[in-house]
């Protein structure tokens, strides 16, 4: 075995994981262009659509983003009208992220993009959850 053998590109783990994030993201645009969203915006709303009301640090952890990047990203969808965005009563450092009637209007638009996107890919219910159980294993180390 060649010393330089681990700097091939066909030996990393990292290239197949970019290459298939990019090969979803592109399935994804036309659905969330259909909605005005772009892919962070919708995952944001999936967290909204479910929990309704979210401190900006929760959803920060929830969606593995930092604060800089969730907060322009946030004024957009206050923008598009989708959530308001408070100070928390106890602690006004901390902003309340919450979902107005517009934004849970949305969610009905929103509901066939899930299956849309698993009929894209030829994976069975068995592949998809070991992916599934993969991916959250290294994400939560």
């Amino acid at each position: 075995m060649d010393k330089y053998d681990s700097l091939l590109l066909k030996n990393q783990l990292c290239f197949p994981t970019y290459a298939v994030a990019n090969k979803i993201l592109r399935k994804y645009q036309p659905l969330l262009d259909n909605l005005n969203l772009t892919y962070t915006q919708y995952i944001t709303m999936m967290v909204m659509w479910e929990k309704k009301t979210v401190n900006e640090k929760e959803l920060c952890e929830t969606l593995y983003l930092k604060t800089n990047t969730l907060a322009p990203l946030l004024q957009r969808l206050k923008e598009k009208g989708y959530i308001s965005i408070t100070k928390d009563k106890k602690d006004k450092r901390n902003l309340v992220i919450s979902l107005t009637s517009e934004g849970e209007k949305l969610r009905e638009k929103a509901v066939d993009v899930p299956p849309s996107i698993a009929e894209e890919f030829n994976l069975s219910e068995e592949e998809a959850m070991f992916l599934y159980k993969i991916l959250y294993k290294i994400l939560d180390n």
